[in-house]
């Protein structure tokens, strides 16, 4: 960390990749304040259009002929403009142009940009997305009406098209556009990491950066290892659903938290990761198996890659035991992500697995939280009415 207060090691262990180019600094300290590794690896870049001609001569046109309905879908896109204007020397024009107009916002964030050059705003849409404020608008009808849409980064053609099609006059206007990512090299590496098995998260705040990072793990062959891998021993998170719907229409379980905040989805992160109802009960307390080892109980304990895959392999059958050969098959075959560091093709022999349980007995300084059953293999300690449960159930 880089000197920032360690609020908890719930993520202890955890390494996380931020495919994420703005606040990305915000965003990784946010994470390592709970023990976490990050990799930051923009998918993107966001390109300014500050003294871009194209935006200026469209705000001049907008000076010109002041709209009746403003939308505003982002406050670093809506202030980025007011920086623009300002540097062009047009800004009180500009206000002067939009102070009469019904002004909608998508969200707080944006709600307070505006505000914060004193606007009054007329509507802010409760989910937060450019559907409901185009539902709003609907129904309210926009017949003959000039509207101007402050787009985030890709615009939104089929807004446009819809309040185009029930008659209104729409003019978008791009604040800031997508570039390509400042390491092309370092974006395709992080997805054989996690098609590796050697992530714990990967986070999303933008959905052109989801959709580029997919693009890039198709491009070169990774996408399918991490879909096996998604949602079992790696999760997806995106700071909402907008961001999570390119993940979503590939298949991927994407987490969301309530509000679609970057500090929310923090803690959304260190629940899942962290939480109780993610844990794998055991009759030494909860177990939270990441990359890097095992928090059992609250406490973290570093383990080999060997390690925590074994762990993960009996955290998968709670209370079934394993033989050592099945536990062998499952690590050279990959099942949990990738080989085990330094075991080579058809290496993988039971006495591997019978070094790799005492290592992670002695690590955790829990011998008997891996139970041996004689002459069966190895199983994970349950509590009481865990495993009294799955008697019950003929387990």
């Amino acid at each position: 960390m880089t000197g920032a207060r360690q609020l908890s090691h719930a993520l202890d262990g955890c390494n996380i990749l931020l495919p994420v180019d703005r606040r990305s600094g915000e965003f990784s300290t946010a994470l390592e304040r709970h023990g976490a590794e990050t990799t930051v690896a923009p998918s993107l870049t966001i390109t300014s259009h500050f003294d871009d001609a194209e935006l200026l001569d469209a705000t001049h046109r907008i000076i010109a002929d002041p709209p009746d309905i403003v939308i505003v879908t982002t406050g670093v896109g809506f202030r980025g403009w007011m920086d623009a204007t300002e540097q062009d020397g047009s800004q009180e024009e500009l206000l002067a142009a939009l102070e009469a107009a019904q002004i909608l916002v998508r969200g707080p964030k944006a709600r307070g940009a505006v505000q914060g050059v004193g606007l009054d705003i007329d509507w802010v849409a409760e989910t937060e997305t450019s559907a409901e404020i185009t539902e709003f608008l609907l129904a309210e009808g926009v017949r003959d009406a000039k509207v101007v849409i402050q787009h985030h980064g890709e615009g939104d053609p089929l807004m446009e098209q819809i309040l185009q099609d029930a008659g209104a006059e729409v003019r978008g206007l791009v604040i800031y556009r997508w570039g390509p990512p400042p390491d092309p090299d370092l974006v395709a590496r992080t997805t054989g990491m996690v098609a590796g098995g050697a992530v714990d998260a990967v986070l999303f705040t933008s959905a052109p950066g989801a959709r580029a990072w997919l693009k890039t793990a198709e491009r070169i062959g990774t996408l399918p290892g991490i879909r096996q891998l998604a949602g079992e021993r790696t999760m997806f998170g995106a700071v909402g659903p907008i961001t999570a719907a390119p993940l979503r229409t590939r298949g991927f379980e994407v987490v969301v938290p309530e509000r679609y905040r970057l500090g929310a989805l923090v803690r959304e992160t260190v629940n899942q990761l962290a939480g109780p109802d993610t844990a794998t009960a055991t009759s030494f307390g909860p177990l939270h198996i990441r990359t890097g080892g095992a928090l059992l109980d609250g406490t973290f304990h570093a383990l080999g890659r060997t390690g925590s895959d074994v762990l993960r392999i009996l955290a998968a059958r709670p209370g079934r035991v394993l033989s050592r050969s099945e536990i062998a098959e499952e690590l050279s075959s990959g099942v949990v992500g990738g080989r085990p560091e330094g075991w080579a093709d058809g290496q993988t022999t039971e006495r591997a697995v019978e070094v790799a349980v005492a290592r992670v007995r002695s690590a955790l300084e829990t011998p008997d939280l891996i139970q041996t059953v004689y002459k069966r293999g190895y199983r994970l300690a349950l509590d009481d009415a865990d495993l009294a449960a799955l008697h019950s159930r003929g387990a």
